[in-house]
């Protein structure tokens, strides 16, 4: 199918680690072709360029900038003229081959990311001086330069362009946002297989099945296993070393493999029923347990015979309480869209083995009025991108491109993919059930950002900022008596708490007193800003804060400010949250520079709005600080060692009983460890005896 020429692809906003280093199909970045670039000086370059040489970098890089995987060799500086008389000064020297293409402003920043079959045609599309919608008017206006990469197939620059999109995040694409992996069942490859809850990377061995929605699916059909076939759950570790059963199995969760309960050869059974379940061929598995409960009743087995008999009815209660399951349909996802009001709503529903997986809801930026069929292609592009498509790819609307979408599709799957959007039957009823709740779950998001808004206008009329904030900070600290310590960062805007963008800072002790708050605040500000000065001075990005809120009372406050000012940031508006009398909710006061300390009336609204930030960012400093701490209480001595790796250590262990035991060994005794060189007893010996 044949790309419109007066539309741009769009594209939906995922964090920049979720990008996979390589997607099936992408040339590879060491290829010729993924380097190859076209007409990178712009059409007036100064005239002593020399032939050959590479023309200059854009005079301000942008701060999301590619990996040097993708940097073309000749990035144009932006020239005087804009728009459509720029684009057209590329054409003669592009080719007629697929590729990707990026617009850029004239601070180097880029607009727009696009695919395009013939890379001479598309960018010509852009090179009229009207008949453009007013989205694609405006990018065009805005573009000083440009930039190109060449692919073999269009396909590969489909898939290109969204690795881009996702990690530039350009203004006039369809961004994806809250992309993360899903959790799926791990059967563990074991005599005694472990069923678990995975996600992430597919390292471990054995048996995948998802993906689930969200964890709690996960966590209740672990449960309904549990009750039905009694696998284990524990960890090898707690496996091997068990002398006596667990809880679970007392209360007939688990089958107590670990002390012998079961035999190898019966647990493996247990298992391959789980996975049947899991397939879909929950039935079958039924009627085998009501043919083995007969078997065991015949042969006077009655204690077997009651136990497969619990089995079933667990079994039965399981299949009664599935919710939605389609017959018809074994294996999809289901994608629905609604728009409303300039927002989008996409639902994905998941159905594997004839069972609802749960769904999730996302709302991707749309690019400035992206249609519906350019909005589907993008989200479907950068859904996939680092994700298994289903065998059937049920849809609301058919995306542009369809037959390259399912070629991407087929290539990310290594097997057929079906895409299509059903007219009726139950597949049409699958997706109206999807479009329902992408409306509903879009009504409620306007709802509550309409109430936001209002919240955040409050909020500036109460603490005199010129404007509602876009970005709120608030920074908190936590430690025990200084050790552990770590500074954190909430953010919160007009969508409410963004927690992508939450970061923590492992405080670093260097000269700091061991609980000087303090000193961990101005320590939390100067790396947080110093970078921001250093990555946008011109504060041209939405990464600089309206507002920051600390946790704590003047001290505080004083320390953020000028901390700020020494680094060019001190017009920022400072605000502290102090706890108030008795540290009681309500009476919170309220600390800025120059400024007296005053308090929200009691039932406000900003003032339980602010409550709700100081205590997300309380919730956060505390997680991340338990995290540490745990951490640092597992942590082995040894690991501190240069030279000691994994099979050193294990070699240590082993000699010596434990690490505490290392630590006391005398050189003679490390040296006649196998595997340790005198070199390296000595590396060791000197670690825990600096003295000597």
């Amino acid at each position: 199918m044949t790309p419109p020429q007066d539309k741009g692809r769009d594209a939906p906003e995922t964090t920049p680690e979720t990008i996979p280093e390589t997607i099936p199909g992408m040339i590879p970045e060491t290829a010729p072709e993924a380097r190859e670039t076209c007409g990178d000086a712009p059409p007036d370059a100064p005239p002593d360029a020399s032939p050959g040489a590479p023309p200059e970098a854009p005079p301000e890089a942008p701060a999301d900038a590619l990996p040097e995987a993708f940097e073309e060799e000749g990035a144009a500086a932006p020239a005087p003229a804009r728009g459509a008389e720029v684009i057209r000064g590329y054409l003669s020297r592009l080719p007629r081959r697929p590729g990707v293409y990026r617009m850029l402003d004239a601070k180097g920043q880029v607009l727009y990311v696009g695919k395009a079959r013939d890379l001479r045609r598309r960018v010509s599309s852009y090179a009229r001086a009207s008949g453009h919608t007013a989205r694609i008017g405006r990018m065009v206006a805005a573009t000083a330069s440009m930039m190109f990469l060449t692919t073999e197939t269009e396909a590969e620059a489909l898939l290109l362009e969204q690795n881009l999109i996702k990690q530039l995040k350009p203004r006039y694409n369809v961004l994806l946002r809250d992309d993360k992996s899903f959790p799926h069942i791990l059967v563990t490859d074991h005599p005694f297989a472990q069923i678990r809850k995975h996600r992430g990377a597919r390292r471990a061995g054995g048996r995948y099945f998802g993906p689930f929605a969200a964890a709690s699916a996960v966590d209740r059909t672990l449960k309904q296993l549990q009750r039905v076939f009694q696998l284990r759950t524990c960890e090898d570790s707690v496996f091997e070393n068990r002398t006596r059963p667990c809880l679970l199995h007392q209360i007939k969760r688990c089958s107590a493999p670990c002390v012998g309960r079961i035999s190898e050869r019966d647990y493996a059974a247990s298992v391959e029923d789980a996975v049947r379940f899991l397939s879909g061929r929950s039935t079958q598995v039924q009627e085998e347990l009501a043919a083995q409960m007969a078997q065991a009743s015949a042969a006077l087995e009655f204690e077997r015979a009651a136990a497969l008999r619990d089995r079933i009815l667990a079994l039965t209660q399981v299949q009664a309480t599935q919710g939605v399951n389609p017959e018809t349909v074994e294996e999809a996802d289901v994608v629905a869209l609604h728009e409303e009001a300039g927002q989008a709503c996409v639902q994905v529903f998941f159905f594997r083995a004839h069972q609802n997986w749960g769904n999730r809801a996302y709302f991707p930026r749309t690019g400035a009025g992206a249609s519906a069929e350019e909005i589907m292609e993008a989200f479907l592009a950068q859904f996939y991108a680092d994700k298994t498509p289903a065998r059937l790819v049920l849809t609301s609307h058919a995306p542009a491109n369809a037959d390259l979408l399912r070629e991407a599709l087929r290539a990310r799957r290594g097997g057929a993919v079906e895409l299509s959007v059903p007219r009726r039957g139950e597949k049409r009823a699958l997706v109206d059930q999807a479009l329902r709740n992408a409306r509903e779950s879009l009504a409620r998001r306007l709802a509550e950002g309409a109430a936001q808004e209002r919240l955040l206008e409050a909020l500036a009329e109460a603490f005199g900022l010129p404007r509602p904030p876009r970005r709120i900070e608030v920074y908190d600290n936590s430690h025990i008596q200084g050790s552990d310590a770590i500074g954190a960062m909430i953010v919160a805007g007009p969508e409410g708490f963004e927690k992508s963008r939450y970061r923590k800072f492992n405080i670093k002790p260097g000269e700091l007193t061991p609980g000087d708050d303090f000193a961990m605040m101005r320590q939390v500000l100067e790396r947080r800003f110093a970078r921001l000065v250093r990555e946008d001075p011109a504060r041209g990005k939405d990464m600089w804060p309206d507002l920051v809120l600390i946790d704590g009372g003047a001290g505080q406050v004083s320390a953020a400010a000028e901390t700020l000012a020494a680094l060019g940031a001190g017009d920022l508006p400072v605000f502290g949250v102090a706890k108030g009398e008795d540290r009681d909710a309500g009476k919170e006061v309220f600390h800025a520079p120059g400024r007296r300390p005053f308090a929200l009336p009691h039932r406000s609204p900003v003032l339980y709005f602010v409550q709700r930030l100081r205590d997300e960012a309380h919730r956060f400093a505390i997680g991340t600080h338990r995290a540490r701490r745990a951490k640092s209480a597992m942590a082995n001595p040894l690991d501190q060692i240069p030279g000691v790796g994994p099979a050193r250590k294990r070699a240590l262990l082993a000699h010596f009983g434990s690490a505490k035991a290392v630590t006391r060994a005398g050189l003679k005794d490390l040296k006649a460890v196998k595997g340790v060189s005198e070199a390296l007893a000595e590396t060791i010996y000197a670690h825990f005896h600096p003295e000597g």
